[in-house]
């Protein structure tokens, strides 16, 4: 496996995937609706020759690629939305924004993107097939993955035959340039609930004539605990976090209403149901045995990111090949951390992997890690990431690996 002069072009631009980096960072959004980073993507798509389409009701780019032979479509995805919250890094190009932040490293994916499907543009005749370029926004608690998929993603008439998908995620406790995924269950599925817990408010001198929610919202707080302690597996990796407690106005005035939010981490379909039915149970059943009600709602759920097995050893195999075996590395189990990228993959075979950020002497244990506001990322790992891109498509459409699916190896272009 070969990818002459590749490592060497995506250096020669990375100063200008670094621009972009600084750029976006500088300007973040936050959601479904971006436009200053669409036109920013825009601009950058604009003198490759590219099919490009705009998202119907969201910021969302899609940018076809087509090679000079005809094949099958490999899908390439970068994330664009920041997080609602405030950056404390004081780089020189942090956040102008005040409730803004990229503090997940999107800007970078949407950079190192870019510089790909520059790489790639200038490399058509390599390509046995097309390179669908996806821009996303909403990852961050917005589902956009798949809202782009509800807005005809994959439609055969503009993607063409969409057989891979591959994305990275930028890793900043891990290594700078080190490229690791595996097969099988990469991150979490994650579900956020709800659960409000109705009584009757009164004074406060007069708790016996009240229904107070409050401690019973307490007591559902603490019956969570026991119950993933004592209905899921000791071996079996589950996260449940209260991260909201909200209720009442004053000192002196108990309320009619408590509220709980949270979410779970599952990485088996069959904890998550547990789960999800055991928080409506124990919520309806505490309340009711103190004489109150109480509802139990699902908020936004991403499910778990699977890896297809040839295509997360593919992965491993072109970053040893590009930069050495030390910076491939098969991760030994997954992550609690969760990717919309995943409704992707439930529908593509393919592969998610992380790069490593970490900056350059800094140790692991100080390292700041994803969402942090003081996050940091080493921008010379750009570079890694820009030509990984560029490589899983090369390896994917050459002419010389024939039909993947069918195995043949045969030099016969595709489709």
């Amino acid at each position: 496996m070969e990818f002459p002069g590749l490592l060497e072009q995506a250096m020669a631009i990375s100063a200008d995937v670094v621009a972009v980096r600084r750029h976006l960072h500088r300007f973040p959004e936050v959601g479904l609706e971006l436009p200053e980073t669409q036109a920013a993507v825009l601009a950058a798509l604009a003198p490759l020759g590219l099919v490009v389409r705009k998202g119907r009701s969201l910021g969302s780019v899609i940018a076809r690629l087509d090679g000079d032979r005809s094949g099958p479509t490999l899908l390439l995805r970068a994330d664009m939305d920041a997080l609602p919250m405030v950056e404390a890094t004081g780089l020189p190009f942090a956040s102008s924004r005040s409730r803004a932040a990229h503090m997940c490293g999107h800007d970078a994916h949407v950079a190192m993107l870019l510089g790909a499907a520059r790489l790639l543009a200038a490399r058509r005749a390599e390509l046995g097939g097309s390179v669908l370029f996806v821009f996303q926004p909403g990852e961050e608690g917005h589902a956009g993955a798949a809202k782009v998929l509800e807005e005809g993603l994959l439609d055969p008439s503009f993607a063409g035959d969409v057989r891979r998908a591959f994305a990275l995620h930028q890793m900043p406790t891990f290594p700078s340039g080190l490229v690791a995924t595996r097969a099988g269950t990469l991150m979490a599925a994650v579900d956020g609930f709800r659960i409000v817990v109705d009584g009757r408010g009164g004074h406060a001198s007069q708790p016996d004539v009240t229904l107070d929610p409050i401690p019973v919202a307490c007591e559902i707080v603490q019956a969570i605990q026991t119950f993933v302690a004592r209905r899921i597996h000791a071996f079996e990796p589950v996260v449940v976090t209260v991260a909201r407690i909200a209720a009442g106005t004053t000192r002196n005035v108990i309320p009619d209403r408590a509220e709980i939010e949270g979410g779970y981490r599952t990485f088996t379909p069959a904890a998550r149901r547990v789960i999800g039915e055991g928080l409506a149970r124990i919520s309806l059943g505490i309340a009711a045995a103190h004489g109150l009600t109480a509802t139990a709602e699902t908020l936004q759920s991403y499910p778990e990111t699977t890896n297809d097995a040839a295509a997360a050893a593919d992965v491993l195999a072109i970053a040893a090949a590009l930069f050495g075996r030390e910076r491939s590395l098969e991760l030994s189990r997954p992550l609690l951390v969760s990717e919309d990228f995943s409704h992707i993959l439930a529908r593509v075979p393919g592969a998610m992997a992380f790069l490593g950020t970490r900056p350059p002497g800094l140790a692991a244990e100080a390292a700041e890690p994803l969402h942090s506001p003081r996050m940091l990322l080493d921008e010379g790992s750009l570079v890694v990431g820009t030509a990984m891109h560029a490589a899983v498509a090369l390896h994917f459409l050459s002419t010389r690996i024939g039909d993947h699916e069918a195995g043949t190896g045969c030099a016969a272009p595709l489709g």
